[in-house]
This record gives structure tokens, C-alpha cells and sequence, in this order.
């Protein structure tokens, strides 16, 4: 993993270090002089911070009580007087630097996906960028990351020429397919809204999804609310991109409910290159497991999975189960060792026997609704973890899906959970989409 992290500049000395460090970069690339005006803007990381997004690559060196800023970027909104060259609904990158000595560590690119994540958060599906023709290292990267050439969108400034690139959020997959990978024990219907209900195991199948039209908005907040209560739980609302009514949000804020984290689709639209990249890892790996798929979770894969999400909490497994099978899916599961797996393993075709008593060392969930997969329930235990399984697993359920007719991957994150973000970005997932559930408070 990185020794960096990405994240807004919070603290006053992280938003002046990230100016200082940005100037120091252009005056090192030759890009400004110590007499350049635009050297007193590069240095005025307050107002970036107040005025777009200012978010700075912070390095944990060895032996270091604080960690150090090394990068920084501004991502502004077209509304921006930052933006130069965004139209509307796009986001735009200005000041991507990187300190010298901190070079080819990845700074950069982390910087730059930071972006994509963070646009796409808000709403955007394009994000632009301006770039000198002779950068060329810098072009590789945006090239490699999905950015294309725009040259109708050229400009000048001062004699300089700057080329326009921009990067395209890829399709997703949307509601209606997320939901069918997902579905609650029960669903009531609150004019074209959802309601989900299933003993308030996962938000995912114990919320509102709110892509219907009703008449009366603030009657179907209060339908939900009544559904929830009678059910003994507490309302949720699934908010994103195909919720109505557009101020949602603010409407569910006026009745006291509390907005959560926010959740990332991202998506794979090559899943026989996904697979390849397993294939990749598994040559790399010192003890290969076996990696053994069914059509059902058996007890292995369910204590797996529970053993990592639920470790602080009981859950009812028969539960866990009706929700798994609710939808079309392939379980796999790695072990250690090279055993088979008694073939009449629950799951398997006609088996009416015993697994083995084995432990499950990863576990993921492939489901299928139109010509996309869902990789869900991703679970590595702590001590099985640095040993490339998350993605082994994830390049396997890939290739069973392709397999079955699949052609496009998705997978759901919080955007809060860097580390899996990381592992996902590395094996070609994208951005797509992102939503938050708004929760009433108390």
C-alpha cells in the first residue's frame, strides 16, 4: 500500500503547506520565475480551499510524529473562478504538483483519482484539465487513467498553447440493477418509491429507494415513515443521482434526519481483462489457494463473510442467507492447501452431504441482473490479509461471470474506505456513480 494518503486539506498549516508546495513544484519544472505573478496565486491555498476543493497528499514518514504534505491539487466546479475551461455540470484540475523529492511514488496519480472520486461524489460525470504540450510524463498518466483529447477545446493564455483533456465517468449500472442483486425479504411499495424491510440486516435491503415520481412527496416521507415504525425499525432513504425529487435531500434534512457516508459505484467494463489481472497475482503468490464456487453459500463461505463484516454483533444467519439467495449469484471462496472440496458440498448440484471442516481464508458474492455482476461481500480475515486474495477473489468471481454472460462489473464502496478504493483502482475499477442514505436522527 502507499505510505500516503489523500484526503481535503483540513488544518490551517495543511492548506499553506499545500500552497508553498505548489509553487515550489512550477518554480522547479521551470514553469515560473521568482518574479512570475502567477506565483502569488499558486501560493494562495486559502482561497482554493474556500472557494473549490484543495486536496493534498499527505506522506507518514518513518519516525515522524506529523505527517508531511508532498502533493496537492484544486478541483473546481465549473461555478468556480477557478474553472478556465469547464462547462457546465463538469469539474475541473488545476495545480496538480508534486514535491521534487517525493517523485514517482504514485503522488501524482493518487492526486488525480482523488478527483475523479471527488467529482463524481458530487454529481459530475466529466472532469477537464489543461496541459502544456510538453508534458509529457504528465500525459502518460492521463492517458492511462481515461483521459482523452478534446482539441476543439484548446485555448491560448499569453502566448501559451494548452491542449484540453477530459475524462468521462463510465455508464453505471443504476438503482433499478444495484437493487435486483440486493433484495429485501420485504418491499412495499410507497407510490413508485421501495421500501425495504429485512430485520435491519444492511442499509442496503433496509431502506427507501427513492427513483420513483410520487404526487405528494412529503405524504410518501411520512407512508415510509409509518412502514419503518411498524416494522419496529427506523426510517432510511437511499439518496443519489435518480432520486426525486432533486431536493430530496433537503426536504428529509427539514423532517431532523442525518445524512451518512457516502457510498462509491464503481465499475469494470472488461471483465475478461479482470480476469487476466488474477491470473497475474496468483503466479505471484508464495502458497496458491483453491478457489471453489457454488450456487449457495454454504456454512464455510457464510462464516467467512459474517466473521469479518458482523464481528462486533450476532447476526441471525438464516437472515443473512434469505438476502444472499434473494438474487441470482455464485459464491466463491478460497482455502488453503489444495484439497478438493467434497463435491456434495451445500450448494453443489443434488448435494446432501457434509462440507469439510474447513475455514474459509476469502469469500465473495458474484451476482447478475441484466448483463452486469454485483462483487459483493468481499471478506478477508486479518490474518489472510497482504497476500493478494481481495484481488485473486475479486479476478475469479470476474471470470465466472464472464463465463456466464456478463459483460460489465460493479461493486459498491464507502467512500471513506481508502485501502479497498486502492485495491479496487489498481484492477481497473472506475468511478461511476455515488449515493448516501439520510437517516432520522435519534
Amino acid at each position: 500500500m502507499n505510505d500516503f494518503e489523500v484526503r481535503v486539506a483540513a488544518s490551517d498549516a495543511e492548506i499553506t503547506a499545500a500552497g508553498a508546495l505548489t509553487a515550489e513544484a512550477y518554480h522547479a519544472d521551470r514553469l515560473i520565475d521568482d518574479a512570475d505573478e502567477y506565483r502569488d496565486e499558486l501560493l494562495d491555498s486559502r482561497r482554493r480551499a474556500r472557494e473549490a476543493t484543495l486536496l493534498v497528499a499527505m506522506l507518514h514518514p518513518d519516525n515522524a510524529r506529523d505527517p508531511v504534505v508532498v502533493g496537492a491539487v484544486t478541483l473546481a466546479p465549473q461555478s468556480s473562478s477557478y474553472a478556465e475551461v469547464a462547462e457546465a455540470g463538469e469539474f475541473e484540475i488545476r495545480m496538480l504538483a508534486v514535491a521534487p523529492e517525493a517523485r514517482r511514488r504514485g503522488v501524482a496519480e493518487a492526486l488525480v483519482r482523488a478527483c475523479l472520486r471527488e467529482s463524481v461524489a458530487s454529481g459530475a460525470r466529466t472532469v477537464v484539465l489543461s496541459t502544456l504540450d510538453a508534458m509529457a510524463v504528465a500525459h502518460r498518466l492521463y492517458e492511462r487513467l481515461g483521459f482523452r483529447r478534446a482539441p476543439e477545446r484548446d485555448w491560448h493564455h499569453e502566448g501559451v498553447s494548452l491542449r484540453v483533456l477530459t475524462w468521462e465517468a463510465p455508464e453505471a449500472p443504476g438503482v433499478e440493477v444495484e437493487a435486483a442483486t440486493w433484495q429485501p425479504m420485504e418491499v412495499h411499495d410507497i407510490e413508485g418509491w421501495r421500501a425495504g424491510i429485512s430485520g435491519g440486516f444492511t442499509r442496503r435491503a433496509n431502506s427507501v429507494i427513492t427513483a420513483g415520481a410520487p404526487v405528494d412527496v412529503d405524504g410518501a416521507i411520512a407512508w415510509a415513515e409509518r412502514v419503518y415504525a411498524d416494522a419496529g425499525r427506523a426510517p432510511v432513504f437511499r439518496v443519489g443521482r435518480e432520486s426525486w425529487p432533486p431536493d430530496l435531500a433537503s426536504r428529509l434534512e427539514a423532517r431532523g434526519y442525518l445524512r451518512g457516508a457516502q457510498t462509491l459505484v464503481m465499475v469494470h467494463e472488461d471483465l475478461a481483462g479482470l480476469a487476466r489481472s488474477g491470473a497475474a497475482t496468483l503466479s505471484r503468490s508464495a502458497a496458491t489457494p483453491s478457489i471453489e464456487t457454488a450456487d449457495a453459500p454454504d456454512d464455510a463461505w457464510l462464516a467467512g463473510w459474517l466473521g469479518v463484516k458482523s464481528s462486533s454483533a450476532p447476526v441471525d444467519r438464516e437472515l443473512a442467507h434469505g438476502i444472499l439467495t434473494g438474487s441470482t449469484a455464485a459464491y466463491l471462496a478460497a482455502f488453503n492447501g489444495s484439497e478438493p472440496r467434497d463435491p456434495g458440498w451445500p450448494g453443489a448440484a443434488g448435494a446432501d452431504r457434509a462440507p469439510h471442516d474447513r475455514a474459509a481464508v476469502g469469500v465473495i458474492r458474484a451476482a447478475f441482473a441484466n448483463d452486469w455482476v454485483a462483487l459483493a461481500c468481499l471478506a478477508v480475515p486479518a490474518e489472510a490479509r497482504r497476500r493478494g486474495l481481495a484481488s485473486m477473489l475479486t479476478a475469479a468471481a470476474a471470470r465466472e461471470a464472464d463465463q456466464r454472460g456478463a459483460r460489465r462489473a460493479f461493486l459498491q464502496v464507502e467512500h471513506a474506505n481508502s485501502v479497498a478504493i486502492t485495491v479496487y483502482e489498481r484492477l481497473g475499477f472506475l468511478p461511476a456513480d455515488s449515493y448516501h442514505y439520510m437517516e432520522a436522527a435519534g
